[in-house]
């Protein structure tokens, strides 16, 4: 039997005066009593990372790999106490530069420690960091800049050209602009051509030097980050996070983790491909800095990923589910590859350990032998340390998390959450093979419930309770920027409606099924759910990737499908 991780707080309630029905609401069992307080010295993102500066100077922080003849080599590390150091000195020299508390800063680029150095800096002297990242669409930059009104930017040498394009016209409002390592000649020129001050890496390291000022630590209440995120249409929305929002979701992670016995330490290892543009990134990074515990950057090549992986050898690592689907689709080319009677040994090896964790057994101790013989060389190919892989971002097929559970020798969840509340606001149970498809538990802070969404036939006081989810809690957003009227939307009465379908069980226990928008009917009256469709198709191998689309004046789809270049090939060759 389960053990139990959530409470239910209220009861459900029968809808009235046109008001939707809603479910009982969930609570983690960590605050069945009310949201645990959070500690004095960690109330804010910046002493979260003060205090491990404090606490941990001489551990590893941050590395990274650098490249020699355009090949990557080992990890190179800087300590707490050095990427502190450069904290102060980036946060001087935007003081000197006249950034005032409140000031937009904003960040562009891909995973580094710079990228982690000036994030801490907006931190340390109240100013309000602002990602840019152009894959919400052509324009997204220019929009972002001019609705944030952002004054300083930090960039990477890449992206440095697409930010001083004709088609960033707002770029001209920035007052300066620092590269993450420097800018050429050319560049440089063109910045000036827009008025814009430009500074290289180390020549902003030594402003700061030169003009130290202290921090002007933020109040828990205060913006942290206005982070864009793409709407369902027209520009991106900028959600805005308090300090003691991403301080809550890093204590929320911290008391989630220490239930089981296999603690996080300082020695973890996190590698980071996942944009920290993106709010799942970010706060698993902050929860390791809370541990003093390392983190790795990725080369900033997907495709180098593997490579990334064994020379990092990380305990942590979080990805989308198209991450772990082309693990397992790896694994599988594998396995077709081998002779019959090898195949067929791995797969009575691997329905052993599975029954064995169905019947309550922890991954480790399933099948030891499993494990050496076949399973092992999973683990391998994930660096050989991995204690815990994390799924997010969208629902993962409960075939792959199930392979995954059983193959990859470490510990393996779903955790569900949005920008808008500041990562994840549920997680699974390592090892509770129960949970397998579901997306787990309330984290500490926050409340769950269902709402009826009667147009699509689901009902949160049916059984199985199902309803669009909705969130309360200290790590939910406080707005929109500069959007009262859709703010006004997405919060009713303190609740976040997050626009997904979620079935619920007497545990607490959310599972998500649908979206509340993606659903319409064809021209002759049918309706149709294209994510449901784009999942389905998406279990072809040959396919990358796939978008449908559908409107009311049509009776068809249409799909855009991108292949996958080597399982084309092979299913080409064999036909």
């Amino acid at each position: 039997m389960m053990k139990t991780y959530a409470v239910q707080v209220e009861n459900g309630k029968q809808g009235e005066n046109d008001e939707p029905s809603v479910g009982p609401v969930y609570r983690s069992i960590l605050a069945k009593d009310g949201f645990p307080p959070l500690d004095s010295n960690t109330n804010t993102s910046w002493e979260v990372f003060r205090f491990a500066a404090e606490k941990y100077p001489q551990n590893k922080m941050l590395g990274w790999r650098e490249f020699t003849n355009e090949k990557a080599g080992h990890y190179l590390w800087k300590t707490y106490k050095e990427i502190y150091e450069e904290v102060l000195n980036v946060g001087s020299a935007l003081q000197q530069l006249g950034a005032q508390r409140g000031s937009r800063i904003g960040i562009y680029g891909v995973n580094c420690p710079q990228w982690v150095v000036a994030m801490e800096a907006c931190n340390g002297y109240s100013l309000i960091c602002v990602p840019l990242y152009d894959t919400l669409g052509a324009g997204a930059v220019d929009y972002i800049i001019e609705h944030a009104e952002i004054e300083f930017v930090f960039v990477q040498d890449k992206k440095v050209e697409q930010l001083l394009s004709s088609d960033c016209s707002s770029a001209k409002k920035i007052k300066a602009m620092v590269s993450f390592t420097s800018l050429t000649r050319e560049q440089s020129s063109n910045a000036a051509k827009h008025g814009i001050k430009v500074f290289s890496w180390n020549e902003f390291l030594h402003m700061g030097k030169e003009y130290p000022c202290d921090p002007h630590p933020p109040r828990p209440l205060d913006i942290c980050t206005i982070m864009y995120t793409s709407g369902t249409c027209g520009n991106p929305k900028g959600v805005i996070l308090t300090h003691e929002n991403y301080a809550s979701c890093v204590k929320g992670i911290d008391l989630f983790l220490e239930q089981f016995e296999d603690k996080m330490t300082v020695d973890d290892v996190y590698l980071s491909f996942l944009p920290l543009a993106h709010v799942i990134d970010r706060v698993v990074e902050e929860y390791f800095f809370h541990k003093g515990a390392s983190v790795g950057y990725y080369q900033g090549d997907v495709n180098a990923l593997r490579d990334d992986l064994m020379e990092l050898k990380p305990t942590v690592f979080a990805g989308v589910p198209r991450v772990f689907e082309r693990i397992h689709e790896g694994v599988l080319k594998a396995l077709q590859e081998l002779r019959p009677l090898r195949r067929m040994i791995f797969n009575i090896l691997y329905n052993h350990k599975l029954f064995w964790m169905r019947s309550g057994y922890k991954h480790k101790n399933a099948s030891p032998l499993a494990d050496f013989l076949a399973f092992h060389k999973v683990h391998a190919q994930l660096g050989g340390r991995i204690r815990l892989l994390i799924s997010g971002g969208a629902p993962l097929s409960t075939e792959i998390e199930e392979f995954l559970k059983v193959t990859s020798c470490a510990f393996f969840v779903q955790a569900y959450g949005l920008t808008e509340t500041c990562g994840p606001s549920t997680a699974g149970l390592p090892d509770e093979m129960t949970m397998v498809g579901a997306v787990g538990v309330p984290s500490a802070y926050v409340d769950l419930r269902l709402e009826a969404v009667p147009e699509m036939g689901y009902d949160p006081l049916g059984i199985p309770s199902r309803g669009e989810v909705c969130i309360r809690g200290k790590t939910v957003f406080t707005g929109y920027y500069k959007n009262p009227e859709l703010t006004k939307e997405a919060i009713r009465d303190g609740w976040f409606h997050t626009g997904d379908i979620g079935e619920m069980n007497s545990d607490g226990v959310l599972k998500i099924i649908d979206r509340k928008k993606n659903i319409f009917k064809l021209s002759q009256g049918e309706y149709v759910a294209v994510e449901y469709l784009e999942k389905v198709y998406s279990c072809a191998s040959i396919l990358e990737d796939i978008w449908v689309y559908g409107d009311s004046f049509q009776s068809k789809l249409v799909a855009v499908v991108n292949p996958h270049e080597g399982n084309t090939r092979i299913w080409a060759k064999s036909t």
